[in-house]
């Protein structure tokens, strides 16, 4: 069952020691928190353990001097004696075994101061566990039966088998603590246990007992509940925080257009408790005294009981951009409130029909673009509601599972209160047993009942409204000092000391701090939180008890504690000599309310080195013990007769100096207090705090005068703070404080006293005691110096060995680079030679190209010449030819004209021309006829061989014209192939001789 060991350690660091110190009149004061717990009094699991079974019957011979516990009949209870009370630890898991006996484990091996206690334990659920003083039988603390959530007793085997533990609902069921005992008589430890199971178990029994017999009384059949409401809005960075109320005008104030959730916690609150089953309904609408058929559903998220079972709680999402809600999605004028009627159906296991509860809340719709912050408590409305039930017979049930009743009215508080004007009520609720005091949840603000438990740190409403004009004021101051961020402007200590907007405070402070733009630190965090811290564990302890009131603080590894760690962890790296001290914490959460981890950071840095709050930590607290001093002179100056009284109770000066600075640096006041004292720190210096210190005994000066010692004391830690959880008181005071006058003059002659003093206290002193322990101090810082020389020189160490590693492999590198160097310039040189080359073939190439481009150009521009010639015969020749056909068919058709004319001829022509055959009557045909028909023949014939004498000639010059275009076009393929090759060659060549040698000397 044990975690692991990283767990274990974590959450033994979480742990602090709360020791109880008595006082004469009986009361106690607690010195706070932090751990986990187990016995469940629903379960009742722990009753099966044998050595927790044994039955208590205390009798006479258990009433002896050595029995451990007292029977007290009239108070119904066991009284044990002989027990040590340990102390007690704040816890998140109030119900887990494992971590409540690591707890116990803790608590007592560290226990230091223990304080012997007799414990009352009651026999009913509605009794009270009391712890007693054994000598005076007062009563030192008390714990109500219904506020025990869990028991549990350490394993047999163990050095934990003598104690037990229980744990407890503290400060309204958002705190739980837990509370260890140890046993003298080992073996009262199970009777211990056993008494707790019969409270538990007499509680359930009571409980089946009031549903079968109900009891005769009037008001028996009215339960009261309580209802409350909450509007959650969109916070731009993914969740949904509760809106705020003004609490003059209780309304709720909303943002237009912002996405929104309701919220409904419905708590019983007195009679026998009914179990709500579901919720089938959330409704919503704007106005009041709105009828059901108005009313519009919302879309359900989730509903179930609350961590501590107390509670119902329903949410649903409003879409503000739906129709319905128009109303109440836009902006309200500033004389004007809006009403809005919130309805929720429950169905009830016990009741025949559903339950409506309506909540009429008053609301106001202000700017979208309105500044506003985290809030700093849950914001609600809460009515009661007292529901008349009637229980119906058994006869008229279908069977015994039937419900149990009917519902005969229900009716609101504010109405009851209303019909109380016009008529005396019928019905009253009388507010009685345990149920009756419960409160709600969530609680309403300021609410907090006065008891003796000191104000948690992280409480308090601050108001994020203010009025516009001193908005405007404030931009135009700050508008002016962006201009010039060196030099403050005049108006600002005015406008500070009334208190600075919260809307600005985070962009004030930084401006104050001198860090706006502080880029260094901010670099110099984003560092540091990567070291490790040698108080780690101490910062680990104290991040649990840091404004464990306030939301954003108090869930255990949520965004605020980790926020806060890193920041404490990386001043305590930052700042060896003071690293981190008690308080830092404090004030490193009020920065984070209001800033960014890294310009939170900054801010921390200034107030520590340049406000001088790191020279209290310094040198032994000497500077803080003159603090001390100063304000006693101050107090016995400025208010003499509460200086005299306190000199008469005994109280010195450095005991409520010390309680008021410790509720300072612990953040005890209300954050709204808070706020304004960092506002005027950073404004006006430390000084500051005599101002806020002096005020504050002169407003409790009454009150101071009628204390004694003790008293005394409390009032510092508990009443002081309380006093001023409201606003406006605190306004109040920080005024007074701030009319108050101290001169700086005085508070030097005051410092120069203390160190006089101390100078004549040290001269007084036995001068073996006095060397002694200046020889301790100088030990101390010997042992610290060799710690940090020890460090440095590992440090050093580390540094040259990593150096040295690292100027071998720079040497390494450093060759390989030189060999790469010399290849690359052996490589240009081939480079630049294969380009000389390249250039002188490119060269010969141009020449021998343009040789054979003339050449080529000669040959075409003859063979052009010889192609005309050839292309001008050959026309001639085909005129020629031409002519002399045409002059032959007139010749012959003169001849044929001829022959026909003649008689004798056209007896040896036929039609076509040709001759006839001659008969060997014409035989004897004229000489002369003959010879002229050879003449033409001949002449015909040789007309025919010059044509084709002609066309063959023709031929053969358009063949040669074609051989010669052949060679033409061949040789302008070799001149461009040519031409190609060469200069692709050439580009390729420079190419990869200019890529080469970019690559070398790249």
């Amino acid at each position: 069952m044990d975690p692991p060991i990283e767990d274990q350690d974590s959450n033994k660091e979480h742990v602090e020691r709360e020791v109880t110190h008595v006082d004469q009149d009986g009361s106690s004061t607690d010195q706070t928190s932090s751990a986990s717990s187990s016995i469940n009094p629903g379960s009742m699991a722990g009753l099966q353990k044998q050595d927790m079974s044994l039955p208590v019957k205390p009798g006479q011979e258990d009433c002896d001097e050595s029995s451990p516990f007292i029977p007290m009949g009239d108070e119904e209870s066991v009284v044990f004696s002989k027990l040590t009370y340990l102390g007690c630890a704040s816890v998140n898991a109030p119900r887990s075994e494992v971590e409540a006996l690591r707890m116990m484990s803790i608590l007592r091996s560290q226990c230091q101061i223990s304080l012997d206690v007799t414990l009352s334990v009651p026999n009913v659920s509605e009794g009270t566990v009391r712890l007693l003083d054994p000598q005076t039988n007062s009563e030192i603390a008390r714990y109500p039966i219904y506020k025990i959530l869990f028991c549990v007793r350490g394993h047999d085997g163990t050095p934990e088998s003598d104690c037990f533990a229980f744990t407890e609902s503290h400060y309204n069921a958002e705190l739980f603590r837990i509370h260890v005992f140890r046993c003298e008589i080992q073996e009262a430890v199970s009777r211990i246990l056993y008494s707790f199971a019969t409270a538990f178990r007499r509680s359930a029994k009571q409980t089946l007992l009031s549903a079968t017999v109900p009891p005769q009384t009037p008001d028996s059949d009215i339960f009261t509940f309580s209802v409350s409401l909450e509007i959650k809005e969109d916070d731009g960075k993914g969740y949904f925080s509760a809106v705020p109320k003004d609490k003059d005008k209780q309304c709720f104030k909303l943002r237009q257009g912002i996405d929104k959730k309701i919220v409904i916690y419905v708590q019983q609150t007195s009679n026998k408790e009914l179990a709500i089953e579901r919720c089938f309904g959330l409704l919503l609408s704007p106005g009041k005294d709105v009828r059901n058929s108005d009313m519009h559903l919302l879309d359900l998220e989730s509903m179930g009981k609350s961590s501590d079972g107390k509670s119902y709680i329903i949410t649903g999402s409003w879409n503000t951009k739906s129709p319905h809600f128009q109303i109440v999605n836009e902006e309200t004028p500033k004389d004007r409130v809006l009403f809005m009627t919130t309805a929720v159906d429950l169905v009830i296991t016990e009741v025949q029909e559903p339950v409506r509860f309506l909540l009429e809340t008053k609301v106001r719709v202000c700017s979208p673009n309105e500044r506003l912050f985290w809030p700093f408590s849950k914001r609600s409305s809460t009515e009661n509601f007292f529901l008349k039930l009637k229980q119906i017979e058994q006869k008229e049930r279908k069977s015994s599972t039937d419900t149990l009743y009917e519902v005969v009215c229900l009716e609101s508080e504010s109405e009851r209160e209303r019909r109380k004007t016009t008529a005396s009520p019928s019905i009253r609720i009388p507010q009685s047993g345990s149920q009756g005091s419960m409160i709600p949840s969530p609680p309403e603000d300021d609410e907090e009942e006065d008891n003796d438990e000191p104000l948690l740190s992280g409480s308090g409403d601050v108001s994020k409204e203010c009025a516009e004009k001193i908005l405007e004021t404030w931009g135009d101051l700050l508008s002016k000092w962006h201009l010039n961020l060196s030099v403050r402007p005049r108006q600002l200590s005015s406008l500070v000391r009334s208190g600075v907007p919260e809307a600005l405070r985070g962009e004030v402070w930084q401006l104050l701090a001198g860090c706006q733009n502080n880029d260094h630190l901010v670099e110099k965090y984003r560092i540091l939180i990567t070291k490790e811290s040698p108080q780690d564990s101490a910062i680990t302890r104290d991040i649990n008890r840091t404004f464990p009131a306030h939301d954003y603080f108090k869930d255990t590894g949520g965004d605020g504690q980790d926020s806060l760690y890193k920041i404490c962890k990386a001043y305590s790296v930052y700042d060896e000599e003071i690293g981190y001290c008690q308080g830092q914490s404090f004030l490193a959460a009020v920065l984070l309310l209001h800033m960014p981890e890294e310009q939170a950071f900054s801010v921390l840095v200034k107030i520590m080195f340049d406000y001088g709050l790191r020279e209290l930590f310094k040198q032994n607290f000497e500077d803080l013990h003159c603090k001390f001093y100063q304000l006693e002179r101050l107090m016995q100056e400025y208010i003499t007769d509460l200086y005299n009284h306190f000199l008469d109770i005994s109280l010195e000066a450095h005991m409520y100096a010390s309680q008021w600075f410790l509720t300072l640096f612990t953040a005890k006041f209300p954050l709204y207090m808070v706020f304004h004292i960092i506002d005027l720190l950073l404004c006006e210096g430390i000084s500051v705090i005599f101002n806020v210190a002096l005020g504050l005994l002169k407003t409790s000066k009454d009150d101071l005068l009628l204390t004694d010692f003790e008293g005394a004391l409390k009032f510092f830690r508990v009443q002081l703070p309380k006093r001023y959880r409201s606003e406006e008181n605190a306004k109040k005071l920080m005024e007074l404080a701030c009319n108050m006058k101290i001169s700086q003059k005085k508070l030097k002659k005051f410092e120069k006293e203390y160190h006089t003093m101390r100078e004549q206290q040290a001269q007084q002193e036995d001068p073996v005691e006095r060397f002694e322990r200046e020889n301790r101090r100088l030990q101390e810082a010997n042992m610290r110096l060799e710690q940090e020389n020890d460090d440095l020189a590992h440090e050093l160490v580390t540094s040259k060995i990593a150096l040295r590693k690292d100027l071998d492999n720079a040497e390494e590198k450093a060759d390989a680079l030189n060999k790469e160097l010399l290849m690359t310039k052996q490589k240009l040189i081939d480079a630049e030679e294969e380009k000389r080359r390249l250039e002188e073939e490119s060269a010969q190439l141009k020449e021998m190209c343009r040789r054979e481009l003339d050449k080529a150009e000669s040959e075409i521009k003859k063979n052009s010449s010889i192609i005309g010639d050839y292309k001008q015969i050959c026309s001639q020749l085909s005129e020629r030819l031409e002519k002399q056909q045409s002059s032959n068919k007139t010749e012959i058709e003169k001849i044929r004209q001829k022959v026909d004319g003649c008689e004798r001829c056209r007896e040896f022509f036929n039609k076509e021309g040709r001759v006839k055959i001659a008969s060997s009557a014409k035989e004897g045909s004229d000489e002369d006829t003959d010879e002229e028909k050879e003449s033409l023949k001949n002449q015909l014939r040789e007309m025919e061989l010059e044509l084709a004498q002609t066309k063959l000639q023709l031929v053969e010059a358009e063949c040669k014209i074609q051989d010669l275009e052949h060679h033409l076009g061949l040789a302008l393929s070799e001149v461009q192939a040519a031409k190609k090759t060469w200069f692709n060659r050439t580009i390729s060549s420079i190419k990869t001789a200019t890529g080469v040698q970019g690559k070398e000397t790249s």
